[in-house]
């Protein structure tokens, strides 16, 4: 075997096990879907938002509360309510990437699923004035080459309120504070009527257990 072959076939393993590694970090990627605290801490999220009626409803109650959320937003939803967008952050909650259309990114081809997640931010950032740095796929469906190409934190969630399907008030909080303990993260959608007076409920209910809101990146950073 002259040089050339092994020096080939060297290059070939070296590629191969950085490879193997590399796509290994990223399988083994942590997505945050809650956080061990030793104090009652819970993130209320939000997805698929802004709605040009309720999330306004929503963040005059989060005011009056004085809690802060994170609202995973739609690209498509963020080019028509701008001004809703631009109030989230002004008011001081977490704005993350939710893709553009909702699609499933499982199903897309790698340049299909950039776009979806590029755009969103493009689009977030041009409002905000700030790139985001949390992600959350469509459906919660995720993969090793997802999260490479979002190369971004993804948050998911460990209290599912199933607010989109109940769309009763009352039900929903009753899940949701039958569910939740420290360090959780509560799904949630900003879409809904139910599901706003329901998150309002539910914060009143969980502050009068001695819980505190805080947003996905202070759960990430607490000790």
């Amino acid at each position: 075997m002259n040089k050339f072959i092994k020096a080939s076939l060297l290059i070939v393993i070296i590629g191969g096990l950085f490879y193997f590694i590399d796509n290994r970090a990223h399988q083994n990627n942590e997505v945050l879907a809650f956080k061990q605290t030793d104090k009652k801490y819970v993130a209320l999220t939000f997805d698929d938002g802004p709605h040009y009626k309720y999330t306004d409803i929503l963040l005059d109650g989060l005011k009056k509360r004085n809690v802060k959320a994170t609202f995973f937003i739609l690209g498509s939803n963020a080019e028509k309510n701008y001004k809703v967008v631009k109030r989230i952050s002004d008011e001081g909650h977490l704005i993350g990437n939710h893709t553009y259309s909702h699609k499933n990114l499982y199903r897309l081809k790698e340049e299909t699923i950039k776009k979806e997640i590029d755009k969103t931010n493009q689009i977030l950032e041009a409002i905000t004035g700030k790139t985001p740095k949390y992600f959350r796929p469509s459906y919660g469906n995720y993969n090793g080459k997802i999260l490479k190409l979002a190369n971004m934190e993804a948050i998911l969630w460990n209290v599912d309120s199933l607010d989109w399907k109940i769309r009763n008030s009352k039900r929903i909080t009753y899940r949701v504070i039958n569910k939740v303990n420290d360090g959780s993260i509560i799904l949630m959608h900003d879409i809904y009527k139910s599901s706003v007076n329901a998150a309002l409920l539910i914060i009143d209910k969980l502050q009068e257990e001695g819980y505190e809101f805080v947003t996905v990146e202070e759960l990430l950073n607490l000790n």
